[in-house]
């Protein structure tokens, strides 16, 4: 850590940022949708509560728990109604990442919300992979899916997700996350799905620690084989777990703004990334539902620069993290991380 900034972010540093190339890796499917998105999806399916009114739409998504947040969640969810939704929201998401020079999202896809709503599974795979090459050809963004379990289904609805991953799994397939509350539903209770998916050659990404104590952390760890978690936000309420982390090398997905509006941590001023950051574990700083929360990844680029006292140098370095702890190949790795050295040597070049 070097340099200092505001949480806002210095004039300077806002610049850098919005053209500092990215990787993301924890941010959701639907969860991505633009405020035009949604409305227009609202206004073909009238009978949804979610306005229709753009400029509505922010205090519709205001939070008073996390309950609520999957609520909300969950009611545009219900806006996705055909094969066309899924490939129109899953282009427009990429089209709003490369406004922000994200290079590369691992997108959290939770197909079985979907499928259950009638959907058919093969339409729906052929649907966002038909997205994914659109993405890579028209705006220069590598898509790749992490098959998502919405805990709050039951093992279901993860005996069903881990069908389609391994047996209709799209191309751009890389790993196998568990989201939705943590509460009642523990993270033992999904291994079964998460065995399968890993002996079928996926990462395994699930959410924990976010809305839980850092039991559900270690569980997420022995019981799901998790080489990243995602939040893991009460992680710092353990120094064992903490120390194991760092030790394992073992990525969090940190979302600061997202983690506010749920209530998983009570300001941004007590967040624990730092803690985090300075215990030795490898964090990555991620967007989450960057609509519903009133962010994208730029902006929470800039949180963390106030959070963790970073510099332009400090930030590239956050941005290769995102790359070096991804599901990338070595060689696209390499030039991801290549073209972030390349822009950073420039803008200080530019800036003496």
């Amino acid at each position: 850590m070097s340099g200092s900034a505001d949480q806002e972010g210095p004039l300077d540093l806002t610049a850098f940022i919005s053209g500092l190339p990215k990787a993301e890796l924890h941010v959701h499917h639907v969860g991505s949708a633009s405020p035009r998105i949604v409305a227009e999806l609202a206004a073909r399916h009238p009978d949804s509560p979610v306005p229709k009114d753009p400029d509505a739409l922010a205090e519709y998504f205001t939070f008073r728990d996390f309950a609520h947040f999957i609520e909300v969640y969950i009611s545009v969810v219900e806006l996705i109604q055909d094969a066309e939704d899924v490939r129109l929201l899953t282009y427009e998401v990429a089209r709003d990442m490369a406004r922000q020079t994200i290079r590369y999202a691992e997108l959290t896809v939770t197909p079985y919300t979907s499928v259950i709503r009638g959907i058919p599974d093969a339409a729906f795979m052929e649907a966002i992979e038909d997205a994914r090459v659109a993405a890579g050809r028209d705006f220069g963004v590598q898509l790749r899916w992490c098959f998502d379990i919405p805990s709050e289904l039951g093992p279901r609805a993860g005996e069903e997700t881990a069908r389609m991953a391994c047996e209709l799994g799209p191309d751009g397939l890389v790993s196998f996350g568990l989201g939705g509350p943590e509460k009642g539903w523990p993270r033992p209770l999904f291994k079964p799905f998460f065995d399968r998916a890993r002996a079928h050659g996926l990462h395994s990404v699930p959410h924990a620690g976010e809305t839980t104590g850092p039991q559900s952390v270690w569980d997420a760890l022995t019981a799901l084989g998790a080489e990243r978690i995602g939040h893991g936000t009460s992680s710092v309420r353990d120094p064992e777990l903490l120390a194991h982390l760092a030790q394992r090398r073992v990525p969090l997905e940190v979302c600061p703004t997202s983690n506010v509006a749920t209530g998983a941590v009570p300001s941004l001023d007590g967040h624990p990334v730092r803690q985090m950051a300075e215990a030795g574990v490898p964090v990555t700083i991620n967007s989450d539902d960057p609509p519903m929360f009133g962010t994208d990844l730029n902006t929470e680029y800039a949180v963390a620069a106030g959070l963790l006292e970073l510099d332009e140098a400090g930030l590239a370095g956050l941005a290769r993290n995102a790359v070096e702890v991804s599901f990338l190949d070595t060689p696209a790795k390499s030039r991801l991380c290549g073209e972030i050295d390349s822009y950073l040597t420039s803008w200080q070049q530019r800036n003496e």
